[in-house]
């Protein structure tokens, strides 16, 4: 888990003869290094490559056309930095995507292979003081301007990114640190990273249509008081990757990494996502684990959703501030469809007996009626088209699936799309013509 941004880059591409100087980019290189000084424009019509961390600082706007692709450099772990009051604008379509990916050609690309992409905005944290990214970095942050504007990212694919700058601190595939709402996220698919594909460090920036493929940690993860809106997303893991190191959820939530009680309160507000375990496949590995593990003091509202073939849980309650939050109304986990292997309801053994006093007791408290939540002993009884299959899954509505009705929106603000279904889609696939699913290393 990444949790704390003032590790995340251990280096900058320097001048060899001052190591205080960072190397602008070269304005007629395809090359992209060291601190942009002027706006630029990336072209279809070549491609781009990243080499070492490259930033788009104050009052520098980065544009990249549809279906452009930049590729990482392997050797130095390229990576893409849009600072504090710089922008992306990567406005993809749905027929032109904009692909960052390995700078190794095809059947030879590992997770990562370069570092990933991470926008820093000016949007409120829970904490006490500005962070920075620092690592020879020092960049800031989030602020308190909640309706900050970063940019536009629109179909966009990130695959193979993720690198581990020191144990416990990994660039992950997209990175959003005090990204304020005004920015618009939609479309993202992120694939084979090598650690979590979504983190979210406060802010309250709003996402839709997001994907998550085989992921090695988590597939969205939410620290720092992350307070934004996200509506229909994917979470599908691969059986035979994860972190060797950590274990995999669809979602890990925390406050901060000490559980601490500070404001304001991670709490992500989520309807219409389907998370999809390895359901017991062939060779599945040890360190795949939750649906939704919410801990340390996080606050959360998930509706309308599916978890299904998660190895170890479903629903994970940890932290006693989690649980109670939970039990006295302040978090919500409704209409939502449960599978899992082993307990599709759990408590953390963090959580006193008088809160809940076992998994039973979770279960039973999330299967009230009112809560319009519903278990089920396999996966099949979803009735998902193809969910399971990793080059071409399919997660629309089987013609009698549960999940084809029971959505309910009442007391969502307006951001949230009205739907009858349950779970990422109905009947209409959305990521049909700019996702990608394809076997590890191509």
């Amino acid at each position: 888990l990444a949790l704390m941004l003032t590790t995340l880059f251990v280096s900058c591409k320097k001048d060899k003869d001052d190591d205080d100087v960072i190397i602008p980019s070269d304005p007629n290189s395809n090359v992209l290094s060291g601190t942009l000084n002027q706006s630029r424009t990336l072209t279809a019509d070549k491609q781009w490559i990243l080499k070492g961390y490259v930033y788009v600082p104050n009052g520098i706007t980065l544009t990249i056309e549809p279906g452009t692709v930049i590729k990482g450099d392997t050797t130095t772990k390229g990576a893409l930095c849009i600072e504090r009051g710089g922008k992306i604008m990567a406005n993809g379509t749905a027929s032109q995507p904009i692909v960052f990916t390995s700078g190794r050609p095809a059947g030879a690309r590992t997770p990562g292979d370069w570092g990933g992409i991470v926008i820093c905005g000016k949007a409120r944290t829970n904490r006490t003081t500005t962070p920075v990214l620092e690592g020879g970095l020092d960049r800031p942050y989030g602020g308190t301007d909640d309706n900050d504007n970063s940019g536009v990212m629109r179909f966009v694919r990130i695959e193979y990114a993720g690198v581990a700058a020191f144990p416990g601190s990994e660039i992950n595939g997209l990175t959003l640190a005090g990204v304020g709402n005004g920015t618009i996220i939609e479309n993202i698919q992120v694939s084979y990273g090598n650690d979590d594909a979504f983190e979210f460090f406060g802010g309250t920036v709003n996402c839709k249509n997001l994907v998550a493929f085989a992921t090695a940690d988590d597939d969205f993860d939410f620290d720092f008081g992350y307070r934004g809106h996200l509506q229909f997303g994917v979470a599908l893991r691969d059986p035979l990757w994860v972190d060797n190191g950590d274990a995999g959820n669809g979602i890990e939530c925390d406050n901060d990494g000490s559980g601490n009680a500070v404001a304001p309160y991670t709490r992500p507000v989520i309807s219409n996502f389907t998370f999809v375990g390895p359901n017991s496949a062939p060779g599945v590995l040890a360190n795949h684990n939750y649906g939704n593990r919410f801990r340390r003091a996080s606050q959360f509202v998930l509706r309308n959703s599916i978890l299904m073939g998660w190895q170890k849980g479903g629903l994970s309650v940890e932290s006693t501030a989690t649980a109670d939050t939970f039990k006295n109304g302040g978090s919500e986990f409704k209409n939502n469809l449960v599978h899992a292997i082993m307990d599709a309801f759990r408590k953390g053994s963090d959580v006193p007996a008088s809160v809940f006093a076992d998994h039973a007791a979770v279960e039973t408290f999330a299967l009230n009626l009112a809560n319009g939540n519903t278990k089920y002993t396999t996966a099949n009884e979803v009735m998902l088209v193809n969910p399971f299959n990793l080059t071409n899954p399919d997660f629309t509505l089987q013609g009698s699936s549960p999940a084809a009705v029971g959505a309910s929106f009442t007391g969502l603000p307006a951001f949230f799309t009205q739907t009858a279904y349950r779970g990422a889609m109905g009947s209409t696939n959305w990521m049909i013509g700019w996702t990608r699913f394809f076997a590890k290393g191509q």
